[in-house]
């Protein structure tokens, strides 16, 4: 047996283990209230879809964003959608942080080149269980702390429908990806809302899958980033 071999052994044993004692609390509000009440309880704390208008920040009158060097700010958050099936009932997950940070910059009209990166860690969702999970298991931010997405492509610093072409390193590893989505920009700034549909296996994490609930093999990273003049 290869050495790699038994690291992945190792490794799903782990990823069993783990999961099933972050659940445990999970499971027994579950045994009271009953997986379809559980579902929907976890279904309403879903959070929605980013859209544009959403957040707390302003891209004050309409007009193409000028050119100049811009960075995240507040209002914006960056995390992931998940649906995972509890004892036969559907349940869509959600989990959200506002420490991401990032710079842009705009020339000609064009957004040439821009860095967004997320504090994995402060990932949060409705349960404490599940999160420390994601950061222990899934995630392993204590080796890989950061998520990072850097624009390969330019596109248009003007509101309408965007498509950011780049790198994504998640969890150690790098890969091409085109984000979807939306820009409002203005004379203040601007906001991108934007998703990626992801498969985790790509990036090297397990999703878990056990008899009592199931964790589909992909899902999607969100953003909704609020750009600010940076003098």
């Amino acid at each position: 047996m290869s050495p790699g071999t038994s690291d992945r052994r190792r490794h799903r044993r782990r990823t069993l283990v783990v999961w099933c004692v972050g659940l445990a609390v999970v499971l027994v509000v579950a045994a009271f209230v009953g997986p379809a009440v559980y579902a929907g309880l976890v279904n309403r704390h879903a959070d929605p879809v980013p859209t544009l208008g959403t957040g707390s920040a302003s891209v004050g009158a309409a007009g193409p964003l000028a050119d100049g060097r811009w960075t995240v700010g507040a209002g914006s958050f960056a995390g992931y959608r998940v649906h995972e099936v509890l004892q036969g009932h559907d349940a869509t997950v959600t989990g959200r942080t506002d420490e991401i940070a990032g710079a842009v910059t705009v020339s000609g009209g064009r957004v040439t080149a821009a860095t967004v990166t997320v504090q994995v860690a402060s990932v949060l969702t409705d349960e404490p269980p599940r999160d420390s999970y994601f950061r222990s298991t899934a995630l392993e931010t204590s080796r890989f702390p950061t998520a990072t997405f850097v624009l390969a492509r330019a596109v248009p610093a003007s509101s309408g429908a965007v498509s950011l072409s780049g790198r994504l390193t998640v969890h150690g590893v790098t890969r091409d990806v085109t984000f979807a989505g939306r820009a409002s920009t203005g004379i203040a700034g601007a906001e991108v809302v934007a998703s990626l549909p992801v498969t985790w296996a790509d990036y090297g994490v397990d999703a878990p899958r056990l008899p009592f609930v199931t964790v589909d093999d992909h899902g999607a990273i969100e953003l909704d980033l609020h750009l600010a003049r940076s003098w």
